[in-house]
């Protein structure tokens, strides 16, 4: 994964810093059962030792970035989207600037991280764990 991630943007990797860890999902084509239980689940994960750096609920898209936090440092982040047709959640653990992390709540960057991230990995799948490519 990190070998994915070396190979993002220079604008998203300045918002990202220091990562160590790092692990993502998508949902596609959800419903409103799936994605109200999707939402439910996230919250009940960010509300057992996150702190909230941004959360938007509205009836079109449910946007969270969860912290936790070593001092002045961030060393944990989760990130959730949440549309009509796609959630995505992704988890980041390093040492990152909580105002880098915060760039995360401008809808573009989100998006851009998404398909940087998402083009990426497609390009770097290896054939002996997807025979399909």
């Amino acid at each position: 994964m990190k070998a994915v991630l070396g190979n993002i943007s220079p604008e998203v990797k300045h918002a990202i810093g220091n990562i160590s860890d790092f692990k993502y999902i998508t949902f596609k084509d959800v419903n409103a059962l799936k994605r109200q239980r999707l939402v439910t689940e996230m919250n009940a994960v960010t509300n057992n030792g996150y702190l909230d750096a941004f959360r938007k609920n509205t009836p079109e898209q449910t946007r969270i970035i969860s912290v936790r936090e070593a001092g002045t440092v961030v060393t944990d982040v989760i990130i959730f989207n949440s549309s009509k047709t796609e959630t995505t959640a992704y988890y980041l653990q390093g040492n990152f600037d909580p105002e880098k992390i915060k760039s995360f709540t401008d809808e573009d960057t989100f998006n851009t991280f998404s398909n940087d991230l998402l083009q990426n990995y497609k390009t770097n799948i290896t054939p002996s764990f997807n025979p399909q490519n």
